[in-house]
């Protein structure tokens, strides 16, 4: 069909994101590799995704775990080696799964060799390399600007009399972007990569890329309560989203495009009307897909969720392909924050609206945070920010059975074990046709055998109370989808169309066939995708 041959591998493809410490362990050691990973991609096909993205693997001394790259042309010992890597990339694509690299562009570890050799003296080529400047008059940093892991964002450098810009921990200092050497070093790294069959990568906090030349303050936020982190207390106007970033996205698209078939995905919290913006103008694409955490940040009722959807939705050029994400590796998981019940319809959300899905590992068994004691905790913000602050709940290993390393290791995992792992876990849903992982896999299976839901058109219908209720659309195929967010039973009942057809899948799983003659009455927290008929 014509209207299906033009669109891409990654307007269709299901993204799954794994955190590569927490996958599968193959060594015993007690931490996730390239390996484990690697003997999980028959699981991965079985469940029907079609990229997996993973979480830096490259070569770091693991301060923020790997968001702190010594050397990007290179696997940690970890995870594995470069060869692993590379059986990794070959044997995904032999079952047809694109494999999407992470990228840390907007700094380095402080151990990498251009960093030990700028910090290494005034006069040093690499100096520019990254961001120093003078102390202030009173030999303090030389403005306001904040860390985002706490404190201000200048460490200073007793060596060399100068202080270093670190947008996140002082072990990751930020790349001077405005220096064309540092462009061409790291365009070069995306071509060694794509060269090796990489197709694709997700772009980490690309927002904050740029740095005003000047060294402004940041303005006071009117709007900070001392419960905030303190980063908030100061708006990051010259610190982030500024507009020379969208040139540099440009050349890394034209990189990408050099390679053909590759994506860029952008780390972006921004509000949506600039987050669209990172798309890029017509004949100056930037990135294919900036990541839309609408779902991830939006309080769980229908009228809310709604309305972010249709904001978003209002705000994109015909050139810009929606995405939608539930859960990542910074945030709590879509079950703790809105219940396993309400997980269930977050998922028939997830993988009907229009656009391109990304499910962050586990999500699919209905995982929530676990509990971390604090003896057991590794996330350094537990100590910059302070104790609870870390994001380690949301990183705990996959339970893939109910051996006593949860089929995840045969050694100590380096973080808990979901409490309920014997119960919960890929072996035990896997047998049981009602349970979440279920409900993933028959939600993908539909979504390959109805084209509408990946290309057809959005279109919201009006519904009472705590539904939230629309149509996709495509060469006469219409399929209706009506979630209930509330826990009482309703009935939805439209004036807009004729309500008749067949219940197609229901969140519950036990009502595929049922015909719908008028109202569609939906259980407490059901959710039902219906293919209506004239």
């Amino acid at each position: 069909m014509e209207e299906e041959r033009r669109w891409h591998w990654w307007q269709r493809a299901v993204i799954y994101h794994i955190y590569p410490r927490s996958f599968a362990d193959s060594n015993g050691d007690g931490v996730g590799d390239l390996e484990g990973i690697r003997r999980k991609l028959d699981y991965l096909t079985w469940l029907g995704i079609d990229a997996i993205w993973l979480s830096p693997i490259f070569r770091s001394p693991m301060a923020d775990f790997g968001y702190d790259i010594s050397d990007y042309l290179d696997v940690d010992p970890t995870f594995g080696t470069f060869e692993d890597l590379e059986r990794l990339i070959a044997d995904a694509h032999a079952r047809g799964l694109k494999v999407i690299l992470d990228f840390v562009p907007n700094h380095t570890s402080d151990q990498h060799p251009w960093f030990l050799e700028s910090r290494s003296r005034r006069d040093h080529p690499r100096r520019r390399w990254y961001i120093w400047a003078d102390p202030a008059p009173d030999g303090g940093p030389p403005n306001n600007w904040r860390s985002i892991f706490g404190g201000s964002a200048w460490e200073f450098d007793a060596a060399t009399g100068q202080y270093y810009l670190h947008t996140f921990l002082k072990e990751q200092p930020d790349l001077n972007w405005r220096n064309p050497e540092v462009q061409a070093a790291m365009l070069d790294v995306l071509r060694f990569w794509f060269t090796r069959g990489v197709d694709g990568f997700r772009l980490d906090a690309i927002w904050f890329l740029i740095k005003d030349e000047e060294l402004r303050d940041n303005p006071v936020n009117p709007e900070y309560t001392p419960d905030q982190p303190s980063y908030r207390e100061l708006l990051p106007v010259y610190t982030s989203d500024r507009p020379e970033i969208h040139e540099i996205l440009f050349r890394m698209r034209q990189v990408a495009n050099a390679f053909g078939e590759r994506v860029l995905i952008g780390e972006i919290y921004l509000p949506v009307g600039r987050l669209v913006t990172y798309y890029g103008c017509p004949h100056r694409r930037e990135l294919h897909l900036p990541f839309n955490f609408a779902l991830l940040l939006v309080p769980w009722e229908a009228r809310r969720v709604g309305a972010a959807i249709d904001t978003y939705e209002a705000l994109l050029s015909p050139d810009d392909w929606p995405n939608w994400v539930l859960s990542n590796h910074d945030r709590p998981r879509v079950a703790t924050r809105v219940g396993e019940a309400q997980a269930r319809v977050a998922a028939m959300l997830l993988f009907t609206l229009r656009g391109t899905p990304t499910i962050y590992y586990g999500d699919e068994l209905g995982l929530s945070d676990v509990p971390i004691p604090p003896e057991r905790r590794r996330d350094p913000l537990e100590q910059t920010i302070g104790p609870g602050a870390g994001r380690d709940s949301c990183r705990t290993p996959m339970p893939w059975d109910d051996s006593s390393g949860a089929g995840f290791t045969t050694g100590e995992p380096w973080l808990p074990l979901n409490p309920d792992y014997a119960t919960r876990n890929v072996a035990v849903q896997r047998k049981d046709p009602r349970s979440m992982l279920s409900l993933y896999r028959e939600l993908l299976i539909l979504r390959r055998a109805e084209p509408v839901l990946v290309v057809g058109r959005y279109r919201p219908v009006p519904a009472p109370d705590d539904l939230l209720a629309f149509l996709r659309e495509a060469a006469g195929r219409r399929l209706l989808v009506v979630l209930n967010f509330g826990g009482h039973e309703r009935t939805f009942t439209t004036s807009r169309f004729t309500l008749r057809g067949q219940v197609l899948l229901s969140t519950s799983l036990d009502r595929a066939g049922e015909i719908i003659e008028s109202g569609l009455v939906l259980r407490p927290n059901e959710g039902c995708i219906v293919a209506l008929r004239e």
